[in-house]
């Protein structure tokens, strides 16, 4: 039996190319996307795919996309948003809603509708797309520290994504699921100006989404990676 993805805010970006290399792995991919028309044109450019309209914020829209999935092996939690660059003196509470909104409780609700279907997979596999501007390891005294405090929303809802894979993996690692999270490092994606001006390649993190996605039984779970493999401080 073939297996079976979701892939969230899978139309465009780091998603799409999660997508297109799971489908090229022989899984069958639910490409999830909020807008019906981005997410056919992703649907026709991935053989092996089909579109699944999930917006991540509606919980009536989520019931309903769930009903239509019978059973699931994968669920990459990609869908995300920078609605500000701002550091929290000057954000406002609005920004951090909607922010947190869709990281942090639309993965929530996206995984709890979905567990039913995961529940039924001989080898459920849970992977959310994270940051390292999340680490407070690194935001506190590495690479991430000359920010200043910028991004504020961004990154701590990515802080609250990397608690919520571990709180996930410790409550459903009796049941055989492997949940991580994953730093695709900076990419060329719509996320916010650094990111469009980069020449970070999509599809190399994408890899190691891919990676965490397809572990075997004896792999990691609730640990936080980088899109090389190599180990992330929370």
């Amino acid at each position: 039996m073939t297996s079976t993805a979701l892939v969230t805010g899978a139309n465009k970006g780091i998603g799409k190319e999660i997508a297109r290399q799971l489908a090229a792995a022989g899984l069958t991919v639910w490409i999830g996307s909020r807008d019906p028309e981005r997410g056919q044109r992703a649907v026709e450019e991935i053989a092996g795919s089909r579109l699944l309209v999930l917006d991540v914020t509606d919980e009536a829209g989520i019931a309903a996309a769930a009903r239509e999935v019978d059973s699931l092996d994968v669920l990459v939690n990609n869908a995300g948003i920078m609605v500000d660059g701002d550091n929290p003196v000057d954000a406002s509470v609005d920004g951090f809603r909607r922010t947190f909104e869709t990281n942090v409780f639309g993965v929530v609700a996206v995984t709890n509708a979905f567990l039913p279907a995961l529940r039924r997979s001989a080898h459920p596999r849970i992977v959310n797309v994270s940051s390292g501007t999340g680490s407070l390891t690194w935001s506190t005294s590495g690479e991430h520290f000359r920010y200043g405090g910028s991004g504020a929303a961004y990154r701590s809802s990515k802080a609250a994504l990397n608690a919520l894979t571990v709180f996930y993996a410790q409550a459903l690692a009796d049941d055989g699921f492997k949940v991580n999270a994953l730093a695709p490092g900076l990419r060329r994606t719509d996320l916010n100006e650094r990111a469009a001006a980069s020449d970070g390649d999509p599809g190399e993190a994408a890899a190691g989404a891919v990676r965490l996605a397809l572990l075997p039984d004896d792999g990691p779970t609730g640990e936080f990676r980088s899109w090389d493999g190599s180990p992330v401080p929370w």
